[in-house]
């Protein structure tokens, strides 16, 4: 029997991105998020509170950079989740991770994720529902421990966790289950 539980988010999973810009003094600020992904073969879409620092750094610098946290960056990434710029200027400083300026985009690249996408903004679109920022990607990047023997990103290895909404827990991705678009290839010959 199903339950009813009314208008909520609740998808799953939620990925988790951590976008990455530079403030005003050049100091690295960073937030971690889960409303957004992709919308286009070039193209990222960010759902945002106008509020955030990262929106104002955004509108400033026309660019940032989307990266995937790992598990083993959980609780740093967490925190830039929980704690604001707003009130707290130094928190990508207080978690200990480094950055690099990257050299295709005005934002910073973060050096413990091992998958980075360098985006430029494309639009801003403030909708009744929110702020949508809508970035291109200008380059992806991979630390080679993700990598495979043929050079390609390997999911499995990004140890990458996702979001759940309904209970607020974090959740690993590591396991692959199937090949997309042959798990049910059997099934079109019928």
């Amino acid at each position: 029997m199903m339950k009813d539980f009314g208008v909520k988010p609740y998808l799953y999973p939620m990925p988790t991105y951590m976008i990455a810009t530079y403030n005003e003094d050049g100091t690295v600020d960073a937030m971690m998020m889960a409303w957004g992904g992709i919308c286009a073969e070039d193209m990222v879409a960010l759902n945002l509170e106008a509020s955030h620092k990262t929106v104002a750094n955004l509108k400033a610098r026309g660019a940032f950079t989307l990266s995937v946290p790992g598990t083993d960056t959980l609780a740093a990434s967490d925190y830039m989740g929980i704690a604001s710029a707003n009130d707290t200027p130094d928190k990508f400083a207080r978690t200990g991770l480094h950055a690099v300026k990257s050299t295709r985009v005005d934002a910073p690249v973060i050096q413990e994720y091992p998958l980075t996408l360098e985006c430029t903004v494309e639009k801003f679109e403030d909708e009744p529902y929110g702020l949508r920022v809508l970035g291109r990607i200008q380059n992806v990047m991979a630390d080679e421990k993700v990598l495979d023997e043929l050079g390609r990103i390997d999911a499995g290895k990004l140890n990458a966790f996702a979001f759940d909404q309904m209970r607020n827990g974090y959740y690993a991705v590591s396991e692959k289950v199937g090949q997309a678009w042959h798990a049910g290839a059997d099934l079109i010959k019928k």
